[in-house]
């Protein structure tokens, strides 16, 4: 483990301990936590301590955050799961939303690197054809990369085919007033930023393909939840920031539910902590084998 930041339960006034940075007061730490890239926290408190160790743990764990509790503070009953854990000297109590064993995410990378692999075999194919298409309609970059925002607030450049004319994040500015999205997400259907060739692989999906690249460099993972841009991130509540506990995907249980073309962003962080809370490899494949359905139906997103 790498300890990156300590906050102080006290108000001695230091600005590091054994070199690790003090990052904030106790005041400010969870609009900390929620800024930055936090995986854990262990809390190392007292017995007799007054602080609200309930409403700590609470709403971290609204957040997504795993918790390691110092074990001899005292037995609380919160409904997550929890698994003993060592951290250095210290011997404590994970609570956590879904616990996974290394078994069952040893075998979903494996799953993501053999995907991946395939699927930039097939990306490159697509690419000669693809190419002339779309740079005759719209000189410049083939490709498109934006930064988005990964598991536990990790940032990184996603990868897609350029389906929209060159000026397309200048104007999005003017659009945002015709935004068909009730919440932090931009969406509309008929919009004229969109190649005609651009509409076309939205439509097939094949403007995704590149990120496969994402899923081999482990940024993404074939099923996951959709990475969030850095603007709509910045005006997360603490509980949205739960739909980042996992790593994001190509696909999802949103995008094959029935419900992807649901317009309240409300109802896809719903859908996101479902598939979090419920996550098992069985349900990987089972999404797997429906997004290629969705895919061959013409469904994907425009």
């Amino acid at each position: 483990m790498k300890i990156v930041g300590i906050v102080l339960a006290d108000e001695q006034e230091k600005k590091e301990i054994a070199g690790i940075p003090v990052v904030c007061e106790y005041g400010d730490m969870m609009e900390y936590i929620r800024r930055n890239v936090v995986d854990e926290v262990f809390v190392h408190l007292s017995s007799q301590t007054n602080l609200p160790i309930n409403k700590i743990i609470k709403e971290l764990e609204v957040m997504g955050v795993t918790v390691d509790l110092n074990i001899n503070v005292f037995e609380m009953e919160i409904p997550v799961q929890r698994e003993i854990e060592r951290i250095g000297n210290y011997y404590t109590v994970s609570f956590s939303p879904k616990i996974h064993s290394f078994k069952q995410i040893f075998f979903k990378r494996v799953m993501d690197i053999v995907g991946a692999i395939v699927g930039l075999l097939i990306t490159g194919i697509v690419t000669v054809f693809l190419a002339p298409a779309l740079l005759i309609e719209s000189p410049g970059p083939l490709f498109f990369s934006q930064v988005r925002v990964g598991k536990n607030g990790r940032r990184f450049k996603i990868y897609k085919f350029r389906s929209m004319y060159m000026d397309a994040e200048e104007r999005k500015k003017e659009l945002m007033s015709q935004n068909e999205m009730e919440g932090l997400m931009f969406k509309m259907e008929n919009d004229p930023r969109v190649t005609k060739v651009g509409k076309f692989i939205r439509k097939t999906s094949i403007d995704e393909l590149p990120q496969f690249w994402n899923i081999l460099k482990g940024e993404m993972s074939l099923v996951g939840t959709r990475p969030p841009t850095e603007d709509e991130f910045l005006q997360y509540e603490g509980y949205h920031r739960r739909r980042l506990n996992m790593t994001p995907g190509l696909t999802g249980l949103w995008q094959v539910s029935g419900r992807s073309d649901t317009k309240n962003f409300e109802e896809i962080v719903a859908m996101d902590v479902e598939y979090i809370d419920n996550w098992s490899l069985k349900e990987d494949i089972k999404i797997l084998f429906k997004t290629v359905g969705v895919v061959l139906k013409g469904k994907g997103a425009s």
